[in-house]
């Protein structure tokens, strides 16, 4: 395939700007004063001073080796479980797509192994998990994000973890270098990687076990209901707020203490399941992370326990935006 040819703002094919006037070329797509927030789940947020969405990893590294380092930088997947602030993103806010969505299985027996580009979906890698007759991946379709987003936070659900899968993973540092992290290097613990912050995850290996295509069907047919039954997942919302807490469900404590239902404006917290926020139609990014912290408060008032946001809050608010 003959590679696109590489774009500069002199060639006149960029929206005008000051950030972007200063980007390196690349083969990808970069966008001035993107909007972000249809992309959100949320649906909320305002926009990203320069978007990204690098053709292949080679694009992304050279662009990262070039990009001025005073340049914040600002990585984000599918937003299932990001909330963007309303002034927008300052920087750079790169967008993994197509060169990063392949999935390939391998091996036979306990070598089966599986590789996935970090902006492959989670449903995706298990859905071809399950054609391949691997198990053990299932949990992935309950998870509503993308391989990179489930790397940084070790995503897990229905008893399963990504830390209980992992092979290797491979990496873009923000001065353009690759890497590579083995199991022990990702440094797993709950909802959390060691991995350093400035790292751009691009596809990781899973390894998973021989299994009957119908059988890993029927689990994911059963995770599917129970999310269905227990989750908003027809709402605007951003998927699980909080973490669970060692020795609580943070749902349970948010119940106590009485937030089921409580609301600032559009802002809610949603009546089936109380460790979602979901915006009922005109909800601002404040009012939903207000809405977290209102939460939050009373709950260590009634249990003592803080809760820590599981969601990601990326941005700055509406005021300070326009002062840029």
């Amino acid at each position: 395939m003959t590679a696109a040819p590489r774009m500069s703002p002199a060639d006149g094919h960029l929206p005008n700007g000051h950030l972007i006037e200063r980007m390196p070329a690349v083969r990808g797509r970069l966008t001035a004063d993107a909007s972000l927030a249809p992309v959100t789940w949320f649906r909320v947020g305002g926009p990203a001073e320069v978007m990204f969405r690098p053709a292949d990893a080679d694009d992304l590294a050279d662009f990262l080796a070039a990009l001025p380092a005073e340049v914040p930088v600002t990585v984000i997947g599918v937003a299932s479980n990001l909330l963007v602030r309303d002034g927008g993103v300052p920087g750079v806010t790169i967008r993994l797509g197509r060169g990063f969505t392949d999935i390939t299985a391998a091996g036979t027996g306990d070598g089966m192994t599986l590789t996935a580009g970090a902006a492959a979906l989670d449903l995706n890698v298990a859905m071809v998990a399950r054609d391949a007759g691997i198990a053990g991946l299932e949990f992935l379709s309950g998870i509503p994000g993308t391989i990179g987003g489930a790397l940084r936070m070790n995503g897990g659900a229905y008893g399963r973890e990504l830390a209980d899968v992992l092979v290797s993973a491979t990496a873009v540092t923000r001065d353009g270098r690759r890497l590579e992290f083995s199991h022990a290097g990702m440094g797993f613990t709950y909802r959390h990687s060691a991995a350093p912050e400035d790292c751009i995850f691009t596809g990781a290996v899973l390894r998973g076990e021989p299994g009957n295509p119908l059988e890993i069907a029927r689990r994911m047919a059963e995770i599917s209901d129970k999310r269905a039954d227990s989750q908003p997942v027809r709402s605007r919302t951003g998927g699980s707020t909080f973490k669970n807490p060692e020795g609580h469900k943070a749902w349970e404590l948010i119940d106590r203490a009485g937030c089921r239902g409580l609301s600032i404006g559009d802002a809610q917290v949603s009546e089936k399941h109380c460790n979602f926020l979901i915006n009922n139609g005109t909800a601002t990014a404040a009012q939903l992370e207000a809405l977290g912290e209102e939460v939050r408060r009373r709950v260590f008032e009634t249990s003592g326990v803080m809760l820590d946001w599981e969601i990601k809050r990326i941005g700055v608010p509406a005021a300070e935006g326009a002062a840029q």
